[in-house]
């Protein structure tokens, strides 16, 4: 960890946080994008490993995550937003393209700005989601109601369901949720955060020391950002 750097950057009156390790100017450059519910510091091993290999590694906190600024209107923001501001990022940095590495909703963002910003991009790696021809996502017709997706699109009910709890413990349940085979659905009287009891432990991969950051950030940004995109 001590071989990343912090900076902030002003993009459309936002200061965005971007994690940086491996500052050789000369280097191919590597931009990891995060998803929900995470940060710049769920790359934090792959950038020390890219920045070992000679490649610089950047890994920004999107709008209205992590260390960066919520938008003044967190439920206008879209998904182009988070294009546009990879673009201002790469051009405040002064570089000319970039390796993409990306996972869950991030995927999206990387498919996105790769095809608006093709001289941009050397090359585009993803987890997670596959890239989706353009149109409507229509999972709901074939999965139950309480179907955890279904759930946060609908505006109000998560906002209700986490605000029962401190950010730490939703992440916490989030991520366990997200480590088991199942997908989460939740029945009709009970919400997503219910489908995890208290004595449920922690993923063996995930630490309390990473629930602890990744608690603290989220404490600072909340989740309106957060639920509008990518769910909304």
């Amino acid at each position: 960890m001590d071989q990343i750097e912090h900076k902030f950057i002003k993009v459309q009156g936002l200061n965005l946080h971007i994690a940086e390790a491996g500052a050789d100017a000369d280097a191919h450059v590597v931009v990891f994008l995060h998803g929900f519910p995470e940060i710049w510091y769920s790359w934090r091993h792959q950038m020390v490993g890219v920045a070992t290999a000679g490649f610089r590694a950047i890994a920004p906190d999107c709008r209205g995550y992590g260390l960066s600024d919520p938008p003044a209107e967190p439920e206008k923001t879209s998904f182009q937003d988070m294009v546009d501001d990879l673009l201002a990022i790469l051009d405040h940095l002064g570089l000319a393209k970039v390796f993409l590495v990306a996972k869950d909703f991030g995927a999206l963002t990387a498919y996105m700005f790769a095809i608006q910003h093709q001289e941009r991009v050397s090359g585009v790696i993803t987890l997670g989601v596959p890239i989706l021809p353009p149109g409507p996502i229509e999972f709901h017709k074939y999965l139950p109601e309480g179907f955890y997706i279904s759930r946060w699109q609908e505006p109000g009910r998560a906002e209700a369901d986490f605000g029962r709890l401190d950010a730490k413990t939703v992440v916490r349940n989030i991520y366990i949720l997200f480590s088991r085979s199942e997908i989460p659905i939740a029945p009709e009287n009970k919400e997503i955060m219910d489908l995890v009891s208290d004595s449920t432990p922690l993923p063996p991969w995930f630490t309390e020391e990473d629930l602890a950051a990744y608690g603290a950030l989220y404490e600072k940004s909340g989740f309106r950002t957060a639920l509008q995109v990518p769910y909304r």
